[in-house]
């Protein structure tokens, strides 16, 4: 069931804004979100956002929803269980799998409620949305038009690998006390964020998740990790562009040239900008963001230039919505 919490459209009509939430197969409200381009503008095609470990879409991924629509975009959103605005204790991944079912079942519902279902369709996974995005790809192997990765988690780097006795140990504290918040961490925000603002942005966001990482959610992530580096880097198929900073102290850049290297895709580009961060959508001086979302918006467009659709109709919502909700009640509860 789907049900509206809100909208809005810019100042100067360039794109629109709307949320709702969902429910998935356990029951559970996830808060979804999208930017649409302005009335009267063509749609170049669809991009499905997923966000990183602790952050949610409304806010910290504005800037990416708001300049893909203007470029002719639809961009679609969905803060994971645990995450953001959609339901769960904050900051606790109990099943990555399901985490990844989550994004699947909402992602196809919102193809499958979309007047032109031929259009184009991309995920843009940054950080541990990297991984999402991935393990999405390997879900539906021919499903999806291609992938941005902007620092993608795809990998532990070797100096960060525990020791297979302290996986072991992870995995059995996890057994008991699941959701104690203990892993200890340096602060992320900080590394991640070149500019002060954003900083003070995030810390200052009730949505974002600030405590330290929950055992099962450290299990989690280090799972996925490996699965990643060992089972799906060498299977990458589908078109993809990989975005990181040189002096990323987050997401180890030596790792996205690994997926470059790995994947077996014939249309494939990794893009190192030096001297920038982690967070390069978002947490990077306004000339640096520019570039990057050029070269984002630059690889999107070469790709959606022979599908293009032509200038679209007003849609009326409401009657989105109803066909969504219904979808929403045929398949997600299917996950």
């Amino acid at each position: 069931m789907a049900s509206k919490s809100g909208s809005g459209v810019a100042e100067d009509g360039s794109y629109e804004y709307k949320e709702e939430f969902v429910k998935n197969a356990r029951g559970t409200k996830l808060f979804t979100c999208r930017w649409l381009p302005g009335k009267g503008q063509t749609v170049k095609g669809q991009v499905f956002i997923c966000h990183g470990y602790a952050v949610e879409c409304s806010i910290t991924m504005r800037e990416t929803g708001m300049r893909l629509a203007r470029a002719g975009y639809a961009v679609h959103g969905v803060d994971y269980e645990g995450h953001g605005k959609s339901e769960g204790l904050q900051g606790y991944i109990p099943s990555f799998d399901v985490l990844v079912a989550d994004c699947d079942a909402v992602f196809a519902a919102v193809v499958a409620s979309t007047a032109n279902t031929e259009l184009p369709r991309f995920l843009l996974g940054e950080s541990m949305g990297g991984a999402v995005a991935l393990l999405l790809h390997r879900t539906r192997p021919d499903y999806w038009t291609g992938a941005v990765l902007v620092a993608p988690m795809c990998k532990i780097a070797e100096e960060m690998r525990p020791h297979p006795v302290v996986i072991g140990v992870l995995k059995l504290m996890t057994n008991i006390i699941p959701t104690w918040k203990i892993v200890p961490t340096a602060d992320v925000i900080d590394a991640a964020n070149k500019m002060q603002e954003k900083r003070d942005e995030i810390r200052n966001n009730p949505y974002c998740y600030k405590g330290k990482p929950r055992l099962q959610t450290a299990y989690e992530l280090l799972r996925v990790s490996l699965d990643i580096e060992n089972n799906v880097l060498g299977k990458v198929s589908l078109p993809f562009l990989i975005v990181h900073g040189g002096d990323d102290k987050v997401t180890d850049p030596s790792v996205s040239d690994l997926l470059y290297r790995s994947a077996v895709s014939h249309d494939k580009k990794l893009n190192l900008y030096p001297g920038m961060w982690h967070a390069l959508t978002s947490g990077e001086t306004p000339e640096n963001i520019h570039t990057v979302f050029q070269d984002i918006i630059a690889w999107l467009d070469q790709r959606s230039s022979s599908t293009r659709s032509s200038v679209v109709a007003p849609v009326d919502m409401s009657s989105e919505m109803e066909q969504k909700a219904k979808h929403d009640e045929q398949h997600i509860d299917k996950i």
